[in-house]
């Protein structure tokens, strides 16, 4: 599931006319960079939710593409925009999304830049076989984050950590596996029918706390393209460290 209904309102004007993951990066939309690297790892049945001017995802990509040397990639959407009048939050979307969806699945936000990062079916199929119910790719704390999200332990669980705790060094990188029973308990049914909108964060954190949560850190590129100094910097510096660009330490 490739997450793409947002506003973007820091990315104001840009995201007036424009749906942020449709911004282009390196000269293609930003939610194409994870969508190829989705099919080229073989995962080429993807679902896409739109809302903030929803329409001009599906106008773009259509039902079916396929990009030079990858598999012809089958796309899905959740258009939460028309069927509700708004976005439903990440767990909402996903709970809204999830009659499409596997028993175990990939979600990555359309406005992250992590070119180099591969998805994998051997870390699929070892996470579908663990006895957790979330697998979290982090990376180490940005400029913009210094506080952090998570902790990690040296075992791979992911630890709720209050604010300003020692060792919360990592933020969450939005690209994540899932088992559909990490939202059994969410209080909101399958296919979400009401349109409940609804946070992931407190899930992960209560799930953490269960000690069901695992992950890893990504040390490859990456970027919460999530102002327009990020996305002017990505286009224009195009040859330099991304790291180096916005300050991963």
């Amino acid at each position: 599931m490739v997450l793409a209904a947002g506003r973007g309102e820091r990315m104001r004007p840009l995201t007036d006319s424009t749906p942020k993951p449709l911004l282009r990066v390196r000269g293609q939309p930003l939610m194409q960079w994870p969508m190829q690297a989705l099919a080229r790892g073989g995962f080429v049945r993807q679902l896409v939710n739109t809302a903030w001017l929803g329409e001009q995802i599906p106008a773009h990509f259509g039902e079916r593409v396929h990009w030079a040397g990858l598999p012809e990639v089958h796309i899905r959407y959740s258009h939460e925009g028309q069927d509700f009048g708004r976005a439903l939050e990440t767990a909402g979307g996903i709970v809204r999304a999830m009659p499409g969806l596997d028993t175990v699945f990939w979600v990555v936000a359309g406005d992250v830049f992590a070119p180099d990062f591969v998805f994998s079916d051997p870390a699929l199929q070892r996470f579908a076989t663990s006895a957790a119910l979330a697998h979290l790719w982090l990376v180490p704390n940005p400029m913009h984050n210094p506080g952090g999200d998570f902790g990690l332990s040296a075992s791979g669980q992911v630890l709720n950590l209050p604010p300003g705790a020692a060792g919360r060094d990592h933020t969450f990188s939005t690209i994540a596996l899932y088992k559909q029973a990490f939202f059994a308990d969410c209080g909101v049914p399958t296919g979400n029918p009401e349109g409940v909108a609804l946070a992931l964060a407190p899930l992960l954190r209560a799930a953490m706390d269960q000690g069901q949560v695992t992950g890893e850190v990504y040390a490859g590129d990456w970027t919460d393209v999530g102002t327009p100094q990020r996305l002017f910097f990505l286009n224009r510096y195009n040859r330099l460290p991304i790291k180096k660009l916005i300050g991963i330490h």
